[in-house]
């Protein structure tokens, strides 16, 4: 028979293990933050220039989000069976999410400046 003292342990060891292989999983793309890039790495594009860099980043990120959101996905089904999240053996795309988010802000940040519509 098991004493409290013992199941006490046991739910401690399962919680810290499954906290442990749980980090290791790969981050959701809405809970990346952004990368610092410099907006004035764009001032000298026109308007019109910076709503085309604007709409191919926004594509981008779109694709690397699904990506990372894949990886997400995978990691949370098969850490319960392997006990290591695939992103840990294969890789994610944490930093080209945040790449691109941040390229987006800067984007924007230059077409607020100039004024653009």
């Amino acid at each position: 028979m098991y004493t409290v003292k013992m199941l006490r342990k046991v739910i401690l060891i399962a919680t810290v293990s499954a906290t442990v292989v749980l980090a290791g999983c790969a981050t959701r793309p809405e809970s990346i933050s952004a990368s610092t890039i410099a907006y004035e790495k764009y001032m000298n594009l026109t308007c019109n220039q910076l709503a085309v860099e604007r709409s191919n980043a926004r594509t981008d990120l779109v694709e690397a989000s699904s990506k990372q959101n894949t990886k997400a996905n995978w990691d949370f089904a098969t850490v319960w069976f392997v006990l290591i999240p695939v992103s840990q053996i294969s890789g994610d795309y944490e930093a080209e999410v945040a790449k691109l988010k941040g390229t987006v802000e800067a984007i924007e940040t230059a077409q607020i400046i100039k004024k653009c519509e």
